[in-house]
C-alpha cells in the first residue's frame, strides 16, 4: 500500500519541508515574520540572537516560537516603530523577546554569522550563550517553566560541549 503525505502525516511532510516551512505552519507565520524582523534589525545593527534559537545553532535543535535578542539599548525604540510600521503585533504565534538587561550589550561584540531558518543571522558566540542562560536559571523572579527551559539549554549545552561544563552550574551537570 502506498502511503501519501496528508495533514494526517507530518512526518512524511517534515520529511519534504525545510526548517523555515516547518516552522512557518507550526508558528501561523512565525517565519516570514522572522524574515521581517531580519530585515528591520540589519537596519539597525548590532543585534544577536542569545535564546532558544540560538542554542539550537550550536546544538541539536528543538522546536520553539520564541525569539529572544539583544539590540543596542538606544536602538530600542526606533526598531520599535519600524516593526510597528511593517505590521508586528500578535499576527503570529512568533514572541519576539528583546532583552533590556544591561549585562547582554557585550553580546553584540562577540557575535557570529549562522544560519536561522535559512537566514544569515547574527547570534551570540556559544560562551555568552550559556552565561545568559545561567543568568536566566538563576532569576528566582523568572517563571518555573522558563528556568526549566534554560536548564534544559544548558544541558543539551553541556552534553554536545563537555569542555563548557566548567560554566555551567555543577547542579545542572551533576544531571547528566
Amino acid at each position: 500500500m502506498r502511503q501519501v503525505d496528508s495533514p494526517k502525516t507530518p512526518s512524511l511532510l517534515a520529511a519534504h519541508m525545510t526548517a523555515a516551512e516547518i516552522y512557518e505552519s507550526v508558528t501561523n507565520g512565525g517565519a516570514t515574520d522572522f524574515a521581517e524582523l531580519v530585515t528591520v534589525l540589519n537596519r539597525n545593527k548590532p543585534w544577536c540572537l542569545i535564546g532558544g534559537l540560538a542554542v539550537n545553532c550550536y546544538v541539536e535543535p528543538v522546536y520553539t516560537v520564541d525569539v529572544d535578542l539583544v539590540v543596542v539599548a538606544a536602538n530600542l525604540e526606533q526598531i520599535g516603530r519600524e516593526l510597528e510600521a511593517a505590521g508586528f503585533r500578535l499576527s503570529s504565534e512568533l514572541n519576539v523577546q528583546f532583552t533590556t538587561d544591561a549585562r547582554y550589550q557585550d553580546f553584540l561584540a562577540g557575535a557570529t554569522e549562522c544560519q536561522v531558518l535559512g537566514l544569515a543571522v547574527p547570534v551570540a558566540s556559544l560562551q555568552e550563550i550559556v552565561r545568559g542562560k545561567v543568568w536566566a536559571w538563576q532569576d528566582k523572579e523568572r517563571r518555573s517553566t522558563k528556568r526549566k527551559k534554560d536548564k534544559l539549554g544548558l544541558m543539551r549545552i553541556a552534553e554536545a560541549h563537555p569542555k563548557l561544563r566548567g560554566l555551567i552550574p555543577a547542579e545542572i551537570v551533576k544531571q547528566l
